[in-house]
């Protein structure tokens, strides 16, 4: 008898087996599965700290242009030192992450990013504009670690039918670290800075301003002028200016160099899936073979555009706030602040979404949105104007992690990983539109005698590259092909 029923036992213990092999291939996949909360969590928690270090950097543009009087152009070469370092060191970190590990290579990115922090003690000391370009530089090298890690350990932990998914579920908490460091510029940065202080003071002295109808850029330049004359006149009161207001921005720099640190320890004593390591020696001319296409070509230029896109729009809405509508520097960052708030809230809205429309489809669409609030930047009344250019935000918050899955999508973990510095690459977009548009906003206000006219038309810029994140997301769709969700 027993010997009958074992048989039977077994079968039906093989049936019961395939049966829930077959549920869990038909059963829709987890965005996160429970063996990786934990370090998810962890990993997510970089999202923000580089978000931070993003959005407190962007009003640091019009505070050092004021400070130490640069021309618009020079002035957005922090964007440059701060994007370049992406540049610089995301391919060379991608080879050493492909060596050791994501963790191994978060470790390094925590270590630059709380050095560049740090030095801004002696750079604010030696009151050398060049100095800060270089911190700026050395903190991003670590966010081009941190960066290069995150996002495709993110990618690889989990489903990969649900990587862009949980890819833009982590990077929804980006926003969480930018609105911080947004608010920290706005109530404990901006307002405290005397040369804000200098310009209230000059403009209370010329109520003939208003009477005369001069536009806020036109005004904005004799506050340049007699901020000049006031350096020339009073040497040591203008002195004292400088070292007050740049002991100020050193602040939250070396704060969040403490909070770095903290992070650093919780990395180094956390046990992390580990996933990054390959013994395998570097194919070079096969990986390339397998990144010479449509989808991840057109994605590095695509995601090149949009963060040129998205870093001009969010550092000179505060030109914008003072050359177009005329209110101060803090009053403007608070214009920032809505974006990123609604930049925030629409990370999680178009994750959503994604669960029921191709990525490339979205994308389209949400760059059309783009295309449109630039332009109504350009030819709306002034209050109209900085609302539309609050409102690009809202179709900003998918592009980043949309693009980088995208054209991620299909490969192996080793390509993804060399392909992931590609697109941290891409990011030097960051670096070179804005000098551009500082460029655009020098060269206009001579050509057409007012700043006002000259601000307003260089958010053409943005408009222009959003052109072709609208083609790469359009054709990817188009194309078809397996496309993660």
């Amino acid at each position: 008898m027993a010997n009958s029923i074992h048989p039977t036992a077994a079968g039906d213990a093989e049936v019961t087996a395939a049966r829930a092999d077959a549920a869990s291939q038909t059963a829709a996949p987890q965005v996160v599965s429970p063996r990786y909360v934990f370090p998810f969590i962890l990993v997510t928690s970089l999202f923000a700290l580089w978000g931070f270090a993003n959005d407190v950097t962007n009003p640091m543009v019009k505070s050092f242009q004021q400070i130490f009087q640069l021309p618009a152009w020079q002035g957005n070469l922090v964007q440059m030192a701060f994007y370049g370092g992406y540049a610089t060191m995301a391919i060379p970190a991608a080879l050493v992450i492909r060596k050791i590990s994501f963790k191994a290579g978060i470790v390094i990115g925590l270590a630059l990013y709380a050095i560049g922090a740090l030095l801004f003690i002696p750079a604010s000391i030696s009151q050398n504009y060049w100095l800060f370009l270089g911190c700026f530089y050395i903190i991003t090298f670590g966010l081009a670690f941190l960066e290069t890690s995150a996002n495709p350990y993110i990618l690889s932990m989990g489903d990969l039918r649900t990587a862009t998914r949980r890819l833009n579920l982590a990077q929804a908490f980006n926003p969480v670290g930018s609105l911080t460091g947004m608010f920290v510029a706005a109530v404990l940065v901006l307002p405290n800075l005397q040369v804000n202080e200098f310009r209230q003071q000059h403009i209370d002295a010329n109520p003939q301003y208003k009477e005369m109808g001069i536009s806020p850029g036109e005004i904005g330049q004799n506050v340049s002028a007699a901020m000049e004359t006031f350096s020339v006149e009073e040497p040591e009161a203008y002195a004292a200016l400088r070292t007050h207001d740049l002991g100020v921005i050193r602040v939250p720099y070396v704060a969040i160099a403490i909070v770095v640190l903290g992070v650093l320890i919780a990395f180094l004593f956390s046990h992390m899936p580990h996933t990054g390591h390959s013994e395998d020696p570097i194919h070079l001319t096969e990986t390339l073979a397998n990144l010479a296409t449509f989808k991840y070509l057109g994605g590095v230029l695509a995601q090149g555009l949009y963060v040129g896109a998205q870093i001009m729009c969010w550092t000179n809405i505060i030109e914008y706030g003072m050359s177009v509508l005329g209110v101060t520097a803090s009053a403007a960052q608070w214009y920032n602040i809505a974006g990123m708030c609604l930049f925030l809230c629409s990370r999680f809205v178009w994750t959503y979404v994604l669960g029921f429309v191709r990525p490339g489809l979205l994308l389209g669409v949400l760059a059309i949105g783009g295309i449109a609030f630039s332009l109504g930047s350009v030819v709306l009344p002034a209050q109209a104007g900085i609302i539309s250019l609050v409102l690009v935000s809202t179709c900003m918050a998918a592009m980043f992690p949309t693009i980088y899955g995208i054209a991620l999508d299909g490969l192996t973990v080793d390509d993804a990983k060399l392909g992931s510095a590609g697109l941290i690459f891409a990011i030097v977009g960051g670096a070179l539109m804005p000098p551009l548009q500082g460029y655009v906003i020098d060269w206009g206000s001579g050509f057409w005698g007012d700043p006002t006219t000259a601000v307003r038309a260089s958010f053409m810029l943005p408009a222009a590259c959003f052109v072709f994140v609208a083609v790469y997301g359009f054709m990817v769709n188009t194309r078809g092909g397996r496309t993660t969700a």
